[in-house]
């Protein structure tokens, strides 16, 4: 016996059979009376068994039955002559009520069993169970789960946490569907992943890298690749500012729930940057899988083309990332999308903001924190250093500081109210302190003046109506000008501080000048002093 190749369904191939049995009867009926004869004829012949394709024959009966069934109906004569389906089927009469109870409370604890394991869970209960019995056989028990859905489920995680329990219950409640930004730029994800081969680092050892990847969702662009050693904060910030300096800003990302990815810097970062940052529930990786199924091109493309490197080291594998990602993925044909990357990321729709500077970007991602002011020589302690804050803030006695964790060589001191930068803090130095530039010049408060301010501050001006042009040149000299560390040196060595690049505008100048007109005309005005 032979069976045929996979076509129509079993049901199917019999409606077609009978059909072509009785079909010659319908298509020209017999005259009245040689109807007998014709069936007679039908039923004397051998025909192909649907199935197996052996020789069949059918009785004069059964083929009077199909005939009058397929000519009272008028819609689908086909249709009628399908194999009826069993009043029981997909109801497991075997199985007792309490048997299926057992079995879907079983699945619930144990999604991980196999359909033995649940068979032999539910033999070991029977024998102090009557109302088990009788108890269905295994073919039975495995078409009861396949008709429910109770399909053997791999754990989340091995680890046995409330977090890991919620998320297996998420996944079984709910539906996962996959999805796309209707917008280029609308959203990100990012993620890190272990590389398969290790490199060779300067001090001679062999270190497992680390790959940091920005994929936009629309397009599948691999915004940017680079490898590194760890996957700390500041790999994380240092890797999102290459990405929009590159593709420009995106309205919002995703990525999971590590500690690096949730770090202050970043998460104040990208809030100051005007995107909405979001993270994948936990133990819910499926929710980033644009990002997690990308890792597979790259080991089984970038890495697999390296396996004949010898020494490979970090430069020579971001090197070949770059040109990797830039010459063949983001402009090879996506088998999704139905078109290169770069392509539809250039296409649009898209939603994208221009990206700021570099200072912009560094000073963006920074954390924010309190500190209280040491009153005695007006200092805060960062990470267990000490900073110096600027004698016209001496008076505050708590103070709102920005820093990276990474990088303490660039404090910020700000407005609490406003976030604006006030100024920057300088780690203490105790031997500058200990020359002193004025070191017997008593302060107003030594002198018995109470709440006193007042700064010296110093600027270029010119004639009313000069040209915008003129303007501007001069400006950008005097701004470069004050960017050159002999520059730089010398005005802190006589005790000034150079104001930083956002406070160094003509239009910041200009605001500045009315503010202090303002303040200092009435004491001015009611003292009576004039120029001579």
């Amino acid at each position: 016996m032979t069976r045929q190749a996979r076509g129509p369904r079993v049901h199917e191939r019999w409606a077609h059979l009978r059909f072509c049995v009785i079909g010659q009867l319908l298509a020209a009926p017999p005259p009245k009376g040689e109807l007998r004869a014709e069936i007679e004829v039908l039923a004397g012949r051998q025909w192909r068994h649907p199935i197996t394709g052996d020789p069949v024959c059918f009785g004069f009966s059964t083929i009077e039955r199909w005939y009058y069934r397929a000519l009272k109906e008028r819609s689908d004569p086909v249709g009628v002559l399908r194999r009826k389906l069993r009043t029981d089927a997909g109801q497991q009469p075997a199985m007792s009520d309490a048997a299926r109870q057992l079995v879907l409370a079983q699945y619930a604890a144990h999604k991980s069993w196999s359909v033995q394991l649940h068979h032999d869970n539910l033999v070991a209960l029977a024998e102090t169970r009557a109302d088990l019995r009788p108890l269905p056989c295994y073919d039975t028990l495995r078409r009861f789960m396949k008709a429910n859905g109770l399909d053997k489920r791999r754990r989340v995680t091995s680890r046995q946490t409330a977090g890991a329990d919620r998320a297996e219950a998420r996944l079984f409640d709910r539906e996962v569907r996959s999805y796309e930004a209707a917008y280029v730029n609308g959203l990100w994800h990012w993620d890190c992943h272990h590389g398969s081969r290790k490199v060779l680092t300067a001090r001679g050892e062999w270190q497992t890298p680390i790959l940091f990847g920005v994929l936009d969702d629309r397009s599948r662009l691999a915004c940017h690749l680079q490898w590194y050693l760890a996957e700390t904060a500041e790999i994380i910030a240092h890797g999102l500012s290459q990405a929009f300096q590159k593709r420009g800003l995106p309205r919002s990302g995703l990525s999971d729930n590590g500690a690096a990815m949730t770090a202050a810097e970043i998460t104040e970062g990208l809030t100051r940057l005007g995107i909405l940052h979001q993270t994948t529930l936990p133990y819910s990786p499926y929710q980033n899988a644009k990002q997690e199924a990308f890792w597979g091109p790259v080991e089984g493309r970038l890495i697999a083309m390296l396996e004949d490197v010898p020494d490979l080291t970090l430069a020579v594998l971001n090197e070949a990332t770059q040109a990797w990602v830039e010459y063949e993925y983001n402009r090879k044909v996506h088998s999704e999308i139905g078109e290169a990357p770069i392509t539809r990321f250039l296409a649009g729709p898209e939603v994208t903001r221009s990206c700021p500077d570099s200072d912009t970007l560094r000073l963006a991602f920074t954390r924010t924190d309190q500190r209280m002011q040491r009153k005695s020589d007006g200092t805060v302690v960062i990470e267990g250093r000490r900073f110096e804050v600027p004698n016209r803030y001496r008076h505050l006695s708590r103070i709102e500081v920005r820093y990276a964790g990474w990088d303490l060589g660039l404090v910020h001191l700000v407005d609490e109210r406003t976030g604006t930068v006030l100024a920057r803090l300088f780690p203490q130095d105790k031997t500058q302190n200990a020359s002193g530039l004025l070191p017997h010049l008593p302060t107003a408060h030594e002198q018995g003046l109470d709440n006193v301010e007042a700064d010296v501050w110093f600027g270029f001006f010119f004639p009313r109506n000069a040209p915008d042009l003129i303007v501007r040149r001069l400006h950008q000299a005097t701004v470069e000008a004050m960017a050159t560390p002999a520059v730089r040196q010398r005005v802190e060595s006589l005790g000034a501080t150079l104001v930083e690049p956002e406070r160094a505008t003509p239009e910041y100048l200009a605001g500045f000048l009315r503010s202090e007109i303002k303040k200092w005309a009435p004491p001015i005005k009611a003292s009576g002093v004039s120029m001579e």
